[in-house]
């Protein structure tokens, strides 16, 4: 880890608490100053109050979207730079997560040098390999549902009715992890 990240102030936001002491315990040991919040509210509250430089934000808090707070977090601090970190990564959420303002998208696990990496960089990197196996089937469909969802501003009763399915089914399928591939 660089010594630019050193004693500065970093918002954790995730609602698995174990998941978050553990990585504010990690961050804490490299001279990173932690806010935590396990829900929206009280990482708005946080953010007032600590104007943070950093932010490591997930995707899913409880019921909440991490996509509104990277819009509101920006809103409160342009400069702010913040890293998603998500169990539940699709392109249509990493896409909304850049275009709102985070530097990065992370999914879980990634390694705390991971995290270092994504928090300590500005630009994108040219040498991603840029070829990729075809997606499953059930990837596709991760992907589909994240789009659609998307387009109806998070709301599971308009996007189940606009795919043609009951609510409940929907519901069931963004329970479940997307596969990796």
């Amino acid at each position: 880890m660089s010594s630019d990240l050193l004693n500065q102030s970093l918002l954790l936001v995730d609602d698995d608490d174990v998941f978050r002491e553990t990585l504010a315990r990690a961050l804490e040991r490299h001279d990173i100053i932690v806010h935590s919040a396990a829900n929206i509210s009280q990482a708005i509250l946080q953010a007032e109050k600590h104007d943070p430089e950093l932010g490591i934000i997930d995707l899913c808090i409880g019921r909440e979207s991490g996509l509104q707070l990277i819009k509101q977090l920006i809103q409160q601090n342009r400069d702010i730079r913040l890293v998603v970190l998500t169990g539940f990564a699709s392109i249509t959420t990493a896409i909304e997560a850049i275009k709102l303002g985070a530097k990065h998208y992370l999914t879980k696990p990634a390694t705390i040098n991971e995290i270092f990496e994504a928090l300590q960089s500005n630009a994108g990197n040219a040498d991603v390999l840029t070829e990729a196996p075809p997606m499953s089937v059930k990837k596709l469909e991760w992907e589909h549902i994240q789009k659609v969802l998307a387009e109806h501003q998070g709301n599971i009763s308009a996007a189940a009715r606009s795919m043609g399915m009951h609510r409940r089914t929907l519901q069931r399928k963004l329970q479940k992890r997307p596969v990796k591939n």
